[in-house]
């Protein structure tokens, strides 16, 4: 076992996960190429929507491995750097609307509060 947090992504632990779980490998594989094929939405701007969601969910595995993608399917670093600042905006916005959880579960609320 590895010191580092992320093991390097080697074809010798891939062949372990697949050998572990053959069949579901293989539907994950093939949901994959369906997912980024072309489609309505071309498979660069496919790419780097995976490219920012990787951002969001911070899976390092899926930030290198979808900017490798996202280049070869024709990506700039420009596009990539724009789809991750879109995607900080959203997780920053999402914390920030969620604080109307925060706000409404103020016992009693901060408004009636003032208002005594």
């Amino acid at each position: 076992m590895s010191d580092r947090m992320y093991p390097p992504a080697t074809r010798e632990l891939a062949n372990r996960r697949r050998a572990l779980a053959p069949a579901q490998q293989a539907a994950f594989d093939a949901f994959g190429k369906a997912v980024f094929a072309d489609g309505a939405l071309p498979a660069k701007l496919k790419q780097i929507i995976a490219v920012a969601v990787a951002h969001v969910t911070q899976c390092p595995y899926c930030i290198k491995g979808h900017t490798k993608a996202a280049l070869r399917a024709g990506a700039t670093e420009q596009e990539l750097m724009e789809a991750i600042w879109v995607a900080a905006e959203m997780r920053a916005g999402g914390a920030y609307a969620h604080a109307a959880l925060m706000v409404d579960a103020v016992e009693p609320p901060l408004e009636r509060k003032a208002d005594t």
